[in-house]
Order: structure tokens, then C-alpha cells, then sequence
């Protein structure tokens, strides 16, 4: 071989090398917020994984059914070139069972204080297996939509004992009056999407002092679903995010890499 024809071989091989060597690229993160909540309470969370390198998306859930939130969050990690990991906060975990479905590019689930429906399985029903909840006592009276159902919030007055006991007052407060209503019977509705996370790498953080959905229930979802990894964060409310954003980014990060 003549010596450019050996320069040129060896450039060549350089330069697979090179692209051998490229790390994957990361996935995108999709966050989904759930009931009396908004995607600015992923906002501390949000700062964690950007600073990591990832691209975040915190998608501005519908809160109007759990099969109609599901195609829309559906439809946004299908618009996405490459990987995604979907995160669900409380009624979000059962909005991203249902996308997962219908998206090929999700990789794994991340439950942050989330409901891992079943095929047939609601919010309502899963909190009456383990009826320690206090969220219905806390309940404002419904307000009639056009479509007869009826939007319900948290008392305002009840709402940092109930929701963010481990959040500072005036935040709370604020979180309290920003907070976005669901439907009552969008909480009654059954999961009509195969349980996601029987296939999915799945992985679950929750507080110890959720109010709003039981310890025990987290344990036992997480159990049902053989997740990767459990997290009970001693102490904590059911917005965990807000008060432990390094706990469950460091989660996300580890299920964006599965390991």
C-alpha cells in the first residue's frame, strides 16, 4: 500500500474510533404534574437535571380525563427525536402509564409520589385499598362545568397540612392559590391503558408522611411493579419534588441511564 493510501486508511480508522467513542445521547425528560399542582412545581427539579445536561420538558397536563391526558402527553414524547424518560407526579403517574402506550420512545417510567394504575384500576380505587388517605376530607365543594362534570380543589385553608406539610407556609400558600382543579371524575376513572410499568424499567420516590396517597400504597406499587428502585424519603409531604428535588432528580437521572 502506498503511504497516502495507508494515511487515508489510518484517518479512516481515526475516525470510527472517534465515533465509537461518542457517549449515547441522553434522553429527554418529560415531567408531568399532577391534581392541584402545575408544571412550576418541577421547577427546582427542572434547574437539577438541566444542570446535569439533559433536556426537560415539564408538560402543562390537561387535568381533564386520564385517557385524554394520556394521548396529549402521548403525542408530545412522540414528537421528540430519541429516548424519553416520562416522570409522573401523583395523578401524573397514572397519565404517564397511559402515554407510555402509545409512545415507542419512552424507556423508562419515574413515579414521584405516583399512582401505578392497573389495567381497570382508578385513583379512587387504589386509595380504597389502603383508605389511610385524608385528601377527600380536604375537598372543596365541585364546581359545575359545561360537560356536568364537576373541578374540585383543596381548601386553601387545608391545603399545606394536606399537600405540603414539609414546604415553608408562604410557599404553600402561594402553591395553594396557583393550584390547577381535576374533575372529580376524572379521579374515579379506570385505566383502560396495559400497565406500562409490567414492561418499562420503572422506579418510585414518595414522602413517608404522604398524605394524599399512603405510604403503604407507594410500597405497594412499587413492589407490584419490581421496580428498579424505591425511595422512601423520611419525613416527607406528597409534593416531594418540591421539598426533595435533588432526591428525585438523582432518581431520574438514574432511570435516564438504568442503572
Amino acid at each position: 500500500m502506498s503511504k497516502f493510501g495507508m494515511a487515508v486508511a489510518l484517518g479512516a480508522l481515526a475516525l470510527a474510533g472517534s465515533a465509537t467513542a461518542q457517549p449515547a445521547a441522553r434522553p429527554t425528560i418529560i415531567l408531568v404534574h399532577g391534581a392541584f399542582a402545575g408544571s412550576s412545581s418541577w421547577n427546582a427539579v427542572v434547574s437539577e437535571l438541566q444542570a446535569g445536561g439533559y433536556r426537560v420538558i415539564a408538560a402543562a397536563n390537561p387535568l381533564r380525563s386520564v385517557a385524554g391526558d394520556g394521548d396529549y402527553v402521548a403525542r408530545l414524547t412522540r414528537s421528540i427525536d430519541g429516548p424519553v424518560v416520562l416522570v409522573g407526579h401523583s395523578y401524573g403517574g397514572e397519565v404517564i402509564n397511559a402515554a407510555a402506550a402509545d409512545a415507542p420512545n419512552v424507556k423508562a417510567l419515574v413515579f414521584v409520589a405516583g399512582f401505578a394504575p392497573e389495567t381497570g384500576e382508578s385513583a379512587v380505587s387504589l386509595g380504597n385499598q389502603f383508605p389511610t388517605g385524608t385528601l377527600g376530607q380536604t375537598l372543596t365543594k365541585p364546581v359545575p362545568q359545561a360537560d356536568g362534570r364537576g373541578d374540585v380543589y383543596i381548601d386553601q385553608a387545608k391545603f399545606h397540612a394536606q399537600f405540603a406539610a414539609d414546604v415553608p407556609l408562604k410557599a404553600a400558600m402561594q402553591m395553594a392559590a396557583t393550584q390547577r382543579p381535576i374533575p372529580l371524575e376524572a379521579l374515579g376513572e379506570a385505566s383502560a391503558a396495559p400497565a406500562t410499568w409490567k414492561t418499562l424499567p420503572s422506579y418510585f420516590i414518595y414522602g413517608s408522611l404522604d398524605k394524599n396517597i399512603p405510604a403503604a400504597l407507594h410500597a405497594f406499587m412499587a413492589k407490584r411493579a419490581g421496580a428498579k428502585a424505591t425511595v422512601a424519603i423520611a419525613g416527607a409531604s406528597h409534593v416531594v419534588m418540591v421539598s426533595h428535588p435533588r432526591e428525585v432528580a438523582r432518581m431520574i437521572e438514574r432511570a435516564a441511564g438504568q442503572n
